[in-house]
């Protein structure tokens, strides 16, 4: 698949009297690749905003290389913006103005026939609402709206960042439809959310960012297969032998989380493995069932990791190696 976005050696840094250098990216690198929905993901100040906003040509990187559509950002920006949406941020509305008035003035404004404003509102579910005053509109309605703006001119590359801010779980869902049938469509979808699990439903690749460095990018489940460790929860038939199989597990190596009725055991591949420790101490289980590991696990295992290597490094004195 060729690249639609291709981010190498990126580098910024912001500077102010008040709040003193700070590096926002530190030769961060991100593909995403035609047709997809690409999950970017990384806590606050990680530097996914900042990201985004060079991939726009809103901000101006200090090092590295960005082309997206194959064309060089921020130099041919003005030439690739009409195949590029993007809901960056928190919109902003002519509060008077009617869901379908917003659009209409947007595709005057961008010669896109006015025949596409039924389109992108029925595609977005709004068109009942087409005629309401945005002010009227929950935040939820607003994000739809917002999204239906940065679809409107039918780009190539869509850019959304917490589309699914205000949604309810139906709105999330239809959210989350939406975005695969655009994906389906051909357009290339790049997602900067916090809801993980809609994020390993719904992309076929991630890249995580965390202290402006990749830390994880692939497919979802590559990503998951090559971070995640086998979980596995157990239960006895009582709260004695629980407690006696947690001092078990434990002195055998096993990381070992203990809930009300169940242990929690990772770092495991195999079950036999123990239940040949359980058995030896004459306790045998009543459950043993595998639990998967999610998207949600492994980001905040690639995340804290990256936080705490930087901090040791920060710590290391002069001339020590860490």
């Amino acid at each position: 698949m060729s690249a639609v976005v291709e981010v190498r050696g990126l580098r910024k840094t912001y500077r102010s009297v008040r709040w003193g250098t700070r590096q926002a990216l530190d030769g961060f690198d991100m593909t995403v690749h035609a047709g997809e929905v690409h999950g970017f993901l990384g806590p606050n100040g990680s530097g996914k905003s900042t990201t985004l906003r060079v991939l726009l040509g809103l901000t101006r990187a200090g090092g590295g290389e960005v082309r997206v559509l194959g064309e060089p950002v921020p130099r041919a920006s003005p030439r690739i913006a009409r195949r590029v949406g993007a809901l960056v941020e928190s919109p902003r509305f002519f509060p008077h103005f009617s869901a379908w008035d917003t659009l209409a003035l947007l595709c005057d404004a961008g010669r896109v026939p006015r025949t596409r404003v039924d389109e992108v509102l029925e595609l977005v579910g709004l068109r009942d609402r087409a005629r309401d005053r945005v002010r009227t509109y929950s935040l939820g309605m607003r994000q739809r709206l917002a999204v239906a703006m940065a679809v409107l001119k039918h780009p190539d590359l869509l850019i959304l960042d917490e589309p699914a801010n205000g949604l309810d779980p139906a709105g999330i869902r239809q959210m989350r439809d939406l975005m695969r049938a655009l994906a389906d469509s051909g357009m290339t979808v790049v997602l900067a959310s916090h809801i993980l699990g809609e994020v390993q439903q719904l992309c076929d690749s991630v890249t995580i960012i965390s202290d402006g460095r990749r830390v994880g990018s692939g497919s979802v489940a590559d990503v998951l297969s090559r971070h995640a460790s086998t979980r596995w929860r157990v239960r006895l038939e009582s709260a004695d032998e629980l407690a006696a199989a947690a001092r078990a597990l434990a002195a055998a190596n096993m990381r070992i989380t203990a809930l009300d009725d169940q242990l929690v055991v990772s770092g495991v591949t195999r079950a036999g493995e123990i239940t040949r420790v359980l058995a030896l101490q004459s306790l045998y289980v009543s459950e043993l069932t595998p639990d998967p590991v999610g998207l949600e696990d492994v980001f905040l295992l690639l995340t804290d990791a990256s936080v705490a290597g930087r901090h040791r490094l920060a710590e290391t004195p002069t001339g020590a190696v860490a």
